[in-house]
């Protein structure tokens, strides 16, 4: 797994977060894949209220108790919410500038930090994971490591929260039949680049999983698994709590 962070030059999406931090307005920030079109983040979004944002993460923001690691806090708005709660949250980031605009919007604890990083050995009562937060996990192969990690990291009873989507609808035949090469690589699995202005980052992995697949990785580490709740399209919230 990568466990470095990003530098400012290989940091498009904090770019734009910097920058519509600081002018209230911000350029395209475009997503790139070898797999489909691209697309691009409105940036705004990243500045979301509580009450601009959609059931699931409302869901996750209000399950998750006791010390809560915001994993990829990217703006702070999740963290921001948190605080409004009243509830303990370090936020975590692999971009400097987000970190930087994180701070600067009044996160208490701020870090750059990458999830996979093993000097980073705090534990916490809920791991927060949004915005399709089973991205950074890459590839299926990587979920053993993955749930290995999140078990140094929370406390004997504490979850996961995280949200996905199921990419299945994509390969959805007329007939309403799914036509998906079993022989293949996962079809979940993506990959990304970014781009702000003249700021180009790095092609990354990006996993995209569906519930039953999760389920069973999560049981076979000690998870119990729920699914909390599920969206219009194909995404769902996931909790995944370590047993005690």
């Amino acid at each position: 797994m990568i466990t470095n962070v990003l530098t400012a030059d290989k940091d498009p999406m904090g770019a734009a977060i910097a920058e519509y931090f600081q002018k209230g307005k911000a350029s395209k920030l475009r997503v790139l894949s070898s797999a489909f079109d691209e697309d691009e983040i409105p940036v705004s979004t990243l500045f979301r209220s509580f009450k601009q944002m959609p059931p699931l993460e409302q869901i996750a923001l209000k399950q998750a108790t006791g010390k809560i690691l915001d994993v990829g806090g990217g703006s702070g708005c999740h963290s921001l919410a948190l605080q409004d709660m009243d509830k303990d949250v370090c936020a975590i980031d692999i971009s400097p500038l987000a970190v930087e605009t994180m701070k600067e919007r009044g996160i208490k604890d701020a870090r750059l930090v990458n999830l996979f990083d093993e000097t980073f050995t705090e534990n916490f009562d809920t791991i927060l994971m949004l915005m399709n937060g089973s991205g950074i996990i890459g590839k299926i192969t990587n979920l053993p490591i993955f749930f290995k990690r999140i078990k140094q990291l929370l406390r004997p009873g504490g979850s996961v929260l995280m949200d996905s989507s199921d990419l299945k609808y994509l390969f959805e035949d007329e007939d309403g039949s799914f036509l998906i090469d079993i022989a293949g690589d996962y079809y979940g699995e993506v990959d990304f680049w970014m781009e702000y202005k003249k700021v180009k980052g790095d092609t990354f992995d990006w996993l995209y999983i569906d519930f039953q697949t999760l389920s069973l990785y999560a049981i076979e580490y000690g998870f119990k698994t729920e699914l909390l709740k599920e969206g219009k399209h194909y995404n769902y919230l996931a909790k995944l709590t370590l047993a005690e």
